[in-house]
């Protein structure tokens, strides 16, 4: 850990931190990935939570905003929904990316967290390059606005945390 940073291999269902972020669909009902992974862990609460949430057209988390829920089983007070982007589909997917971290971070600071555990966001199925986007993870943590948080960024395998560390160390 240097500062309020930690770069973390492991199952970020396995957290003890006041919120997990997950890395969902903007229909926020479950899916596959990481996404899938928290919802089973968490148990029906945390889809029954998510069901609650208003819904336009069936989304309800745009792609690059955030929406908080309990955490049903999970070691946590809370967990932060946010849907990355599809890193193919758009042309600016790293404001999007940068969004989703930012607003993350805002919702934690809005309830008070003071630790959160944070998914490789759009990595997997969505496609973002790694590097990239560790790079934009760590710059918008490094924000002296968040440095009274705890933040740990959970990779599952080896490729994933070593490109983090790797990123981490250069910025």
């Amino acid at each position: 850990m240097s500062g309020n940073i930690a770069i973390v291999q492991g199952d970020i269902t396995q957290a003890k931190v006041d919120a997990i972020v997950n890395a969902a669909n903007p229909k926020m009902l479950g899916g596959g990935g990481v996404d899938g992974a928290i919802h089973r862990a968490a148990g029906p609460k945390l889809l029954e939570e998510c069901r609650k949430l208003k819904a336009t057209n069936g989304i309800r988390c745009p792609f690059g905003e955030a929406r908080i829920t309990s955490a049903g089983n999970l070691n946590a007070k809370y967990v932060i929904h946010t849907a990355g982007p599809i890193y193919r589909n758009e042309l600016h997917p790293e404001l999007l990316l940068a969004s989703c971290y930012q607003n993350c971070l805002e919702l934690a600071l809005e309830h008070q967290c003071q630790s959160i555990a944070f998914p490789a966001i759009s990595c997997g199925a969505y496609g973002y390059p790694l590097e990239e986007a560790a790079n934009i993870a760590i710059e918008i943590c490094q924000n002296p606005r968040y440095q009274n948080i705890s933040i740990h960024c959970y990779l599952f395998d080896d490729r994933s945390y070593h490109t983090w560390q790797q990123q981490f160390q250069r910025l």
